[in-house]
This record gives C-alpha cells, sequence and structure tokens, in this order.
C-alpha cells in the first residue's frame, strides 16, 4: 500500500539510507519528517569536527556500480570529489608489510622460512580440509590455511569482533572475505596463478579511491540541506520512543526531545534505525517470539580517539591495520592523508584511532582523558608517532556501529523480516535498518527500493545483495535493473547460506 502524500512520512534516521529516502520521497511530492537521535546526520559515515580539524568514524571511500548512486553522489557534491592515492600497511610481528602486499617486501617481512611453512599449511589444508565448516577458523583455514590464518587473521578479528573466531560462524568469514580480503593479496602474491580466477581487480586493492573535499559527512550534510530546502524536516537530538499501529498499519510515531513526549501522525515509516530497537518501539507490542528474535541481533560498538599532532608529517599512509595483540589498538586513520583540506593548520596533523568494544564494557566506559593517553602511548609504542607532539584530542562512541553475524542471527532475523511485512506502510532500509553489513552504496540502493514501495511498487528490499541461491528460489523483483544489481554484488560482502 502507498503511503498519503499529505500525512509526512516519518524517517528514522539520518543516515545514508535515512536522507536518501527523505530526498527521493520529497522530489515526488511527499511530505517527510527524519528523526535522528545524534547532533550531527550521517550516522557512521558522518564527519566529526573538533576545534577545525575533521575526522571520519572510519574511513569511508566512494565507490559504486551503481548508475543511480553515482548520479546522486554527483548531483550532491561534483567538483568537492578528490581522486586520492590510496596507501595502507599492515602492522604484524613488529614490522610494517604493504597492503595490497608486495612481493619482496612481504617475504622479507616474515622470512622465507616462515613463507615456506605458509605453502606448506596451504597445501596441508586443500588435502585434509576441516569438515565440516562451522566456524570462521574453519573457513578461513580450509581455503588458506592454519598459519596463514594464525598470522594474518586471527588476532585482527577477534579485535575487532571481540569473540574467538572459533565462535565466529562460517557464513561471516564467507560474508565478509569473499573477493576482497588481505587472504586475496597474501595468496596472490605467494601461490600466484594457483589462487587467481581471472584477473578482475579487487574493489579493495584498487590504488586510488575517490573521497570528498571535507570528508564523507560533506555529502550527508550536503543531502541534509537539500532536504530542508526541498520542504523536509530534520529533527536532530531527537529519539523515536514509539511506533504506534493498529496491527497492520503504522499510524503514528512517539518522539522525545528535551524530556518532551510529542506524537506525530504517520502516514508511512521508513526505518533505518537498529531493527531490534525497532521491534522494541512497537506498541502495541510486538509478539514475545519476535521480541526474542530481536534480541538475538547482536551489534559491535566504535569508537575513534582523535590525536591532534603538531607535525606536518606522520606517516604516509591513508591508513594502518594492526595486527598486534599486545595493544587494544585496531586501526589508524591518518585524516590528512585522505584530504589535505580535513586539518586547518598544514602545520599539524590529525590521526584517527580505532578501537572495537561493546557498549559498556572497558573500554565504552573509559574516560576520554584516559582513551586519549592510552592511544597516545600504543602509538608510541608500534613506532607511528613521538608521544611529545600530541598537543590535543577528542574521543567520539559509535553505538551499534557493526551488525555481528554470530550463530543463529539469520534464523532471528528471518522472524523478525517476516513480521515486519505484514505492516503494509513500514519499510526498512540501510545497514542498522536491515542487520546487513554493506557499504553505503548498498545502504542508498535498499532506500531508493523502500521509497518506490511507499509510492505503490512492489519491490523486494531484502533481496539487494542477496545470495545467489536465494534469487533462483525466490525469484525476487526489484527495480534495479539486472546488471546493476549484479554489480552491487561484485562490491559487497554477500551473505551465504548457512553450512551448519
Amino acid at each position: 500500500m502507498a503511503d498519503s502524500p499529505s500525512t509526512p512520512t516519518i524517517i528514522v534516521g539520518a543516515g545514508p539510507a535515512g536522507l536518501t529516502a527523505a530526498y527521493l520521497l520529497l522530489r515526488r511530492g511527499r511530505a517527510v519528517r527524519v528523526i535522528e537521535k545524534d547532533t550531527r546526520v550521517g550516522g557512521i559515515a558522518q564527519t566529526a569536527e573538533y576545534k577545525g580539524f575533521r575526522f571520519d568514524i572510519g574511513g569511508h571511500r566512494f565507490f559504486t556500480k551503481v548508475t543511480a548512486v553515482t548520479e546522486l553522489w554527483r548531483a550532491m557534491l561534483g567538483p568537492d570529489f578528490l581522486k586520492r592515492p590510496r596507501l595502507s600497511r599492515i602492522y604484524y610481528g613488529k614490522k610494517f608489510f604493504a597492503y595490497p602486499l608486495k612481493p619482496m617486501n612481504a617475504l622479507f617481512g616474515l622470512g622465507l622460512w616462515n613463507a615456506f611453512l605458509i605453502g606448506l599449511s596451504y597445501l596441508w589444508s586443500h588435502i585434509r580440509p576441516i569438515k565440516p565448516e562451522v566456524s570462521l577458523e574453519d573457513w578461513v583455514s580450509n581455503r588458506f590455511g592454519r598459519r596463514l590464518y594464525r598470522i594474518f587473521f586471527k588476532t585482527y578479528t577477534e579485535k575487532v569482533w571481540g569473540i574467538p573466531c572459533n565462535t565466529i560462524t562460517a557464513q561471516w568469514a564467507a560474508q565478509r572475505i569473499k573477493g576482497l580480503s588481505l587472504w586475496t593479496a597474501v595468496t596472490s602474491m605467494l601461490f600466484g596463478r594457483f589462487m587467481r580466477k581471472g584477473n578482475k581487480q579487487i574493489k579493495t586493492l584498487i590504488e586510488e579511491f575517490e573521497y570528498p573535499r571535507y570528508g564523507p559527512g560533506m555529502m550527508w550534510e550536503k543531502f541534509h540541506a537539500e532536504v530542508e530546502r526541498l520542504g523536509g524536516r530534520v529533527d536532530l537530538r531527537t529519539a523515536v520512543t514509539a511506533i504506534v499501529h493498529d496491527g497492520s498499519i503504522v499510524t503514528a510515531v512517539d518522539i522525545e526531545r528535551d524530556g518532551r513526549i510529542e506524537r506525530l501522525p504517520a502516514g508511512a515509516v521508513l526505518s533505518s534505525m537498529p531493527l531490534r530497537q525497532l521491534v522494541h518501539a512497537l506498541q502495541p507490542p510486538a509478539p514475545p517470539e519476535v521480541r526474542a528474535a530481536a534480541d538475538r541481533l547482536k551489534y559491535r560498538d566504535f569508537i575513534t580517539v582523535a590525536l591532534i599532532l603538531n607535525v606536518a608529517d606522520t606517516f604516509p599512509d591513508n591508513w594502518i591495520y594492526v595486527h598486534d595483540e599486545q595493544v587494544k589498538l585496531g586501526r589508524v586513520q591518518n585524516f590528512k592523508n585522505w584530504s589535505p583540506f580535513m586539518v586547518p593548520d598544514p602545520n599539524m596533523s590529525c590521526l584517527g584511532l580505532e578501537y572495537f568494544c561493546f557498549e559498556g564494557d572497558g573500554l565504552w566506559t573509559m574516560k576520554d582523558a584516559d582513551l586519549i593517553a592510552l592511544g597516545t602511548r600504543e602509538m608510541a609504542s608500534i613506532g607511528l608517532i613521538d608521544p611529545a607532539t600530541v598537543v590535543d584530542g577528542t574521543v567520539v562512541r559509535m553505538p551499534k556501529a557493526y551488525p555481528v553475524y554470530d550463530e543463529g542471527y539469520e534464523s532471528a532475523l528471518e522472524v523478525v523480516k517476516n513480521y515486519l511485512l505484514t505492516f503494509s506502510n513500514l519499510q526498512v532500509a540501510g545497514r542498522n535498518g536491515m542487520h546487513k553489513y554493506n557499504n553505503q552504496d548498498h545502504s542508498m540502493v535498499t532506500a531508493m527500493l523502500a521509497v518506490q514501495n511507499l509510492c505503490g511498487e512492489h519491490n523486494d528490499v531484502w533481496a539487494v545483495n542477496a545470495e545467489d541461491e536465494y534469487h533462483e528460489e525466490a525469484q525476487l523483483s526489484t527495480a534495479l535493473p539486472e546488471d546493476e544489481l549484479q554489480a552491487l554484488k561484485q562490491t559487497q560482502p554477500a551473505v551465504p547460506r548457512s553450512q551448519l
């Protein structure tokens, strides 16, 4: 059922999905109100600012194979896109490895004997594979050998996700590693033609990328401005407390700001808020089995510690992965090397230190000053900075940054999805809105299809980036051309069916 053009569509969340939806609905003549609990738009793709220094919540390259997304990006920013050279490395074993790996650099870094043992381990994994493949550890070891898994993958993955690799499902491994990771680079270098399939360039191994002059938030700030220019409203620092329905239609949304509750009539709702949160906001409450399934959906949280240094140059990389279990630091971004416009003073630098955690744990609750001190010590310990050059810093915490693909998530997600589909004027889109670990172009495409549904079409939003087997069984329909649907899948982590 299409929503009423006169009663506003309430959009929950002002990230890439929510703002894309708002803009497109307004272009169709629909009334729109966007509700965002943060102080900035963009979600995890926002650009934070501190005393004129800008930094990402993670690094966000702009890359897509979907024409409609490219056209929107160009319309919004045009000449403000910069073409940036890519340089990234891995810190492991007190050494830095170029990434993508370069043969001699990696060979001398690992040592001839270690490289030989990696080759033997790889061969053994193909002679005696682990069966059945239950965990991420099984999946990676079977394809690349247990030794390579231990050297490069285990420490970093457990640091990022906070759980042992042998308890992370094989589905997540296939979803995240397929066609793009460190393993492609390592095995291509060590095993050459035995591992290569064709001559396609892997997206994450490209040597240059596009980036907005003032960071990815510049894109979503422009969307924000366009939404308001077209007559839409964006409420920041405002939380959704309830989504009111009559069993099949959403009728209103309760919001809270500064301690005051307001009920907004809703012609429709498009939600990019975390699915778990959405289910618990429904009034009357969802059935107990649906609420229980929603509670099974877990998230990993994220902290950025931005260090301000009084030196013009630190290290040449855009970012460095830290594969060292002696420090808590997971990755570090050098934002001046993403764009010189991110730093207001050319004699200064801004580094973004990324820590992965669970909301409420020791890292999450640590005082900002202690996090800045921790980051300074850890950066000095791996030889990236002189601690005396750090003159300031700030901290940004991002809850529910990554949906977790743990055991049982897929069946729980199916229960939630099927229940939400019973509401004719409720659509979901985006990373947290669909509990899909995707990139911003994927989030935008789901928003585009959701908008078309609210205007009377019948697209399966869940089909975007679905696994091949699902497509074959369901004969899904989306408004995205088939060639672009396939192209989008090539740039996104796919979600395979369980091997359990």
